[in-house]
C-alpha cells in the first residue's frame, strides 16, 4: 500500500465516528452498474465513499454499484478457508455535517472455478497377485477454489469395465478397489478416467487419466508344445558341431520369471550324451565329434525344460544316424560376382558377364560326369580346363523378372548313351534394380472444375504416377512446376492436390499448370503431366452501373418510344449470373427500358411546359442462382425546349381596349405598356415587340413603341392635328429559331381634353401594312440572291455567336452571383416590381 493510502487509512480511524451494524451480501463477478446495496434507508444525503476501487455510490441516494472491476472473491480473500466468509469494509461520508462511518461487505461465492488435478495422468502399479477388495490410496487429489458447496468435490471412474471401483472417506480419503481378480497375461493395463465434479447448482468437472499398469509374478511354468517331439536323420559322415535339432518350450511370464533351462533327463543313454550336446539356454543340439560310421544307429533324446519353482516339461528327439557311403559327384562353387547367403547379386541391363566358377568334386564318377543348365534360363555354361563358367547369355532386365532360380546338374553317361543326373545344385541369382525406368503418370493432362469461393484447404484432385523401378528407385513424389500460383499446394507423397485460398473466376477463370513426378534414384527421373482447373462461376458479383447518376437531356418535341440515351451496366460474372435484367422502379410511366439495346426511351408525347425533368431510379438485377443480385443508379431526364408556344398578351386584354391621352402630355412621357408572356425558355421566350401599322397612316404618329419593353411614350409634343383615335398595330414575336412564332394586338390611344373614357364598339379596320416575312416564307429569289451571301457570313456569324456565348456565360455568373448577395426583402420587392404592368390609367383599360 502506498503513503497515500496509509494516511487514507489513519485519518479514517481517527476521523470515525460509527461503525454501523448493517451488513450488505454481493455475489462476486457481477456485472458493472449492478445495485449492490444502499445506506438510503439509514442515514441522511448527501453520500460519497472514500474509496471506489469496486463500489462507487450515488451521492443523492446512497446507492451504491458495482465498479467496471469485478470483484473475485478467490482474489480478495486468498488466506482464507472456504467455511470463512470474505468481509472487505467500507468507509462513507454520509449526511451533511459529513460524518465517517464504517460498514462491512460480504463477498458471497459463486461457481465460477472448475476443480482441477495437479497432473493430468496418474498412474499406479499392482501385481496381478493382488487379492479382490484392495485398496490403494489416490494422493493425486483434485482442488477447487470455491468455497461451500461450490468447492465440495465429488469423485468417479469411468470406464474400468468393473475391474475398479472408488471408495471416498472422510477427509476426504480417496481409495481405489480392486473389485475382480488380475491377471497380466490376459490384460497388462487398464486405462480409466477419474471425474472430480463439484457440488455447486450447475456443476463444473474436471478429469484425469488412471492408468493402472499390472506386474508380472512367476505364476506360469515352461511347457512345449503338442509337436515338439520330432525326429532328425543325420549322415554318417557329419563333421563335429553339425546342428541336429533344437527344442523350444514357452512360458507366458516375463524377465526372470520366464527364463527357462533346458537338459537332458537322466534316462538318455551314454552313447547319447558321448555323441550330443544340448545348450541349456537355446536348445540347441549338435554334434560332440566327427561321425564315421558305417552302419545305421537309432538314438532317443529325452529333453527337460524347467522354471524357478516349476516341474520340468519333457520333450524326445529320436536322432537316425546313416551309415556313411562313397562320395558322389558334387558341385563346388566359386563366386566372381558379389553375393549374399549363396545367392548372386547382378545389376540389371549388364551384358552378358561370368558369374560363378563351378568345378566337379567326389569319390567317383568325376571324369565320367559333365554340369548342364535345367530349364530355359538366360544362363549358359563353358567348359574351361576342367572348370564351368557360369554367365549370363543376355542382358537381365528387373522389370520383367527379378529373381531366377536355376539347378546345374552332374550327369554321366549310361550305358544306353543317355545323360541320368545323379546329383544337383540350386542356383539362386538376384537381379538388381537399376534406375532405367521413368514415372508414369495414369493421365498425361488431368482436368477438372471448381467452383469459385471455394473453402481454404479444400482437396481438388490426386495425380498418381508409377515407376516399374523398385525400392528407392521406383518411390514417387510429387512437386508443383515453375510459374504455378501460390494458392494451389501439392502433397509430395500422396500427390493430392490443394488450394489455400478461395479462387476467384472473375479474375482468373483457368489455371493451368504442370506437376512433376521425381522418383528416388541417382540421379533421379522425372515426368511430368499438365493440370487444368476451371473455376465455375458463382454468382458473387452484383451488376455494376457505368455511372451513378445518369443525366440526358431530350427535346419536347421527339416522338414517342424515341431513345432518351444508353444505360451501361456490366456483371463480370458469367452465364445467366451475368445475364442483367433493367427495369425503371418508380417514375409515371413515361419512361420504358429497351432491354435489348441498353437504352432508354420515352413512351408518351413529352411536354416541358408541363414537366421541365425527370427523375428515375433504376434496377439492374442479373438471373443467378441461387438468389439474384440487384444494383440501382439514378437517372436525371432534362425536357429540353422547342419553339411550340406562340406569345400571349396579357395587356391589351382586348383588341377593344381603348385609353384615353390628354394633349398636355409631355414628350417622354410613357402612356401605356404592351406585356405579353411565352411559356418557352431561352431565346424561344424572348420576346420583341414592333409596330406594324398604324390608322391614320397619313401622318407620323406622335407614339414610340420600344421594342423590348413593350412601353409606348409619347415621342413629341402633341399638336392639334393629333387630336383623336390612333390605332397601332403591334406584332408581338418570340425568338424561336429558325423561324420565330408571333401574335397581334391592336392598342388604341384616344388623345382628347375630356376625361371620360374611351369606349370602342368593334376592331380597328384593316389597313395597308404587311408583316415581317420568315426566313422560310421569304420569296424563293430572295432567298437566292441571300444565299450567296449567307455563305460568305455563315464563318463571321458562327465566330460571333461563340464569342456572344462566352460573353452571355460570364454575365450570367455574375448576374446570379449578385443576385444571390441580395437580401430577401429586396428580391422580393424587386420581383413585385418586375411583374407590376406600368399601366398608366389600369381601371380604363379594364372597363369594358
Amino acid at each position: 500500500m502506498n503513503w497515500t493510502g496509509l494516511l487514507q487509512n489513519l485519518l479514517v480511524v481517527v476521523h470515525l465516528e460509527r461503525i454501523v451494524c448493517v451488513r450488505f451480501s454481493i455475489p462476486e463477478e457481477q456485472e458493472a452498474g449492478t445495485l449492490a446495496g444502499t445506506l438510503g434507508g439509514h442515514f441522511p444525503p448527501p453520500y460519497q465513499l472514500l474509496t471506489q476501487e469496486y463500489l462507487w455510490m450515488d451521492k443523492n441516494t446512497g446507492n451504491f454499484y458495482i465498479t467496471e472491476q469485478k470483484m473475485d472473491r478467490e482474489a480478495l480473500c486468498p488466506e482464507e478457508t472456504k467455511a470463512e466468509e470474505c468481509i472487505i469494509l467500507l468507509n462513507a461520508l454520509v449526511g451533511p455535517s459529513g460524518d465517517i462511518i464504517q460498514f462491512p461487505v460480504i463477498i458471497e461465492d459463486i461457481n465460477d472455478n472448475a476443480p482441477h488435478f495437479e497432473n493430468n495422468e496418474i498412474h499406479l502399479r499392482l501385481s496381478e497377485d493382488v487379492t479382490v477388495g484392495t485398496s490403494l490410496l489416490l494422493d493425486d487429489q483434485a482442488q477447487d477454489s470455491d468455497a461451500g458447496r461450490n468447492g465440495e468435490l465429488q469423485y468417479h471412474l469411468q470406464g474400468s469395465n468393473g475391474a475398479f471401483k472408488l471408495r471416498v472417506e472422510n477427509g476426504p480419503v480417496i481409495m481405489l478397489v480392486v473389485q475382480t481378480a488380475l491377471d497380466r497375461e490376459r490384460q497388462d493395463r487398464y486405462q480409466m478416467a477419474l471425474v472430480a465434479a463439484d457440488c455447486g447448482s450447475e456443476p463444473l468437472s474436471a478429469t484425469a487419466t488412471l492408468v493402472v499398469t499390472v506386474t508380472d509374478v512367476n505364476d506360469n511354468c515352461p511347457s512345449f508344445g503338442p509337436d515338439s517331439a520330432r525326429s532328425v536323420t543325420v549322415p554318417g559322415d557329419s563333421p563335429r558341431n553339425t546342428p541336429v535339432a533344437q527344442v523350444s518350450a514357452t512360458d507366458p511370464d516375463l524377465g526372470s520369471n520366464a527364463a527357462i533351462v533346458y537338459s537332458l533327463s537322466s534316462k538318455v543313454s551314454n552313447r547319447a550324451r558321448e555323441l550330443f550336446s544340448l545348450d541349456s539356454h537355446t536348445g540347441h543340439i549338435a554334434l560332440t565329434q566327427d561321425l564315421q560310421s558305417d552302419r545305421s544307429e537309432e538314438l532317443v533324446l529325452k529333453v527337460l525344460a524347467t522354471g524357478d519353482h516349476c516341474p520340468p516339461a519333457e520333450t524326445q528327439v529320436t536322432v537316425s544316424l546313416l551309415p556313411k557311403t562313397n562320395q558322389a559327384p558334387a558341385i563346388k562353387i566359386g563366386f566372381i560376382a558379389e553375393h549374399q547367403n549363396q545367392t548372386m547379386l547382378l545389376p540389371e541391363n549388364q551384358p552378358p558377364t561370368v558369374l560363378a566358377v563351378l568345378q566337379l568334386v567326389g569319390d567317383r564318377d568325376v571324369n565320367d560326369s559333365f554340369l548342364r543348365i535345367e530349364g530355359d534360363v538366360p544362363f549358359i555354361l563353358s567348359l574351361q580346363s576342367d572348370k564351368y563358367l557360369l554367365s549370363t547369355s543376355k542382358p537381365l532386365d528387373y522389370e520383367t523378372k527379378s529373381e531366377y532360380e536355376f539347378n546345374v546338374t552332374v550327369n554321366r553317361q549310361s550305358a544306353g548313351g543317355l545323360a541320368i543326373a545323379s546329383s544337383r545344385e540350386l542356383i539362386r541369382v538376384l537381379v538388381v534394380d537399376v534406375n532405367d525406368n521413368t514415372p508414369h503418370f495414369l493421365q498425361s493432362h488431368y482436368k477438372m472444375e471448381v467452383r469459385e469461393n471455394n473453402q481454404p484447404g479444400e482437396p481438388l484432385l490426386k495425380v498418381s504416377a508409377s515407376d516399374a523401378d523398385s525400392g528407392h528407385n521406383g518411390r514417387v513424389t510429387y512437386r508443383l512446376g515453375e510459374h504455378t500460383a501460390a494458392v494451389f499446394n501439392m502433397d509430395s507423397v500422396t500427390g493430392q492436390l490443394s488450394v489455400s485460398a478461395p479462387l476467384d473466376r472473375e479474375r482468373q477463370d483457368v489455371h493451368r499448370f504442370t506437376v512433376v513426378a521425381q522418383d528416388g534414384g541417382s540421379p533421379p527421373s522425372e515426368s511430368v503431366a499438365t493440370v487444368s482447373v476451371h473455376v465455375v462461376d458463382q454468382n458473387d458479383n452484383a451488376p455494376v452501373f457505368v455511372n451513378h447518376h445518369f443525366v440526358f437531356f431530350i427535346p419536347e418535341n421527339v416522338p414517342p418510344f424515341a431513345q432518351v440515351g444508353r444505360i451501361g451496366v456490366t456483371d463480370p460474372d458469367e452465364g445467366e449470373n451475368g445475364n442483367i435484367g433493367l427495369s425503371v422502379v418508380n417514375g409515371s410511366g413515361s419512361f420504358v427500358l429497351d432491354n435489348s439495346k441498353g437504352t432508354l426511351r420515352s413512351t408518351t408525347a413529352l411536354d416541358r411546359e408541363i414537366q421541365d425533368r425527370y427523375e428515375l431510379s433504376l434496377l439492374a438485377s442479373d438471373n443467378g442462382h441461387p438468389f439474384a443480385l440487384t444494383s440501382t443508379a439514378r437517372v436525371t431526364i432534362f425536357v429540353e425546349d422547342v419553339n411550340d408556344n406562340q406569345p400571349k398578351v396579357i395587356l391589351p386584354n382586348s383588341n377593344l381596349s381603348c385609353l384615353t391621352v390628354s394633349p398636355a402630355t409631355t414628350a417622354g412621357t410613357m402612356v401605356t405598356k404592351i406585356y405579353a408572356i411565352d411559356e418557352d425558355s431561352g431565346f424561344n421566350s424572348e420576346i420583341t415587340y414592333t409596330l406594324a401599322a398604324r390608322d391614320p397612316a397619313h401622318h407620323s404618329s406622335p407614339f414610340r413603341l420600344d421594342s423590348r419593353s413593350g412601353n409606348i411614350t409619347v415621342a413629341q409634343r402633341l399638336q392639334v392635328e393629333h387630336i383623336g383615335m390612333h390605332h397601332l398595330f403591334i406584332v408581338v414575336r418570340d425568338g424561336g429559331k429558325p423561324a420565330p412564332l408571333h401574335t397581334t394586338v391592336w392598342v388604341n390611344l384616344l388623345v382628347n381634353e375630356t376625361a371620360k373614357p374611351c369606349h370602342l364598339d368593334r376592331a380597328p379596320r384593316s389597313l395597308p401594312y404587311t408583316l415581317a416575312q420568315t426566313p422560310t416564307q421569304a420569296p424563293i429569289c430572295e432567298m437566292e440572291e441571300g444565299s450567296t451571301r449567307s455563305a460568305q457570313l455563315t464563318l463571321l456569324v458562327g465566330s460571333g455567336m461563340l464569342l456572344a456565348s462566352i460573353c452571355l456565360f460570364v454575365l450570367t455568373a455574375v448576374l446570379y452571383l449578385k443576385q444571390r448577395r441580395r437580401s430577401p426583402a429586396q428580391s422580393k420587392r424587386e420581383e413585385k416590381e418586375e411583374n407590376q404592368i406600368p399601366l398608366r390609367l389600369r381601371d380604363k383599360y379594364y372597363s369594358d
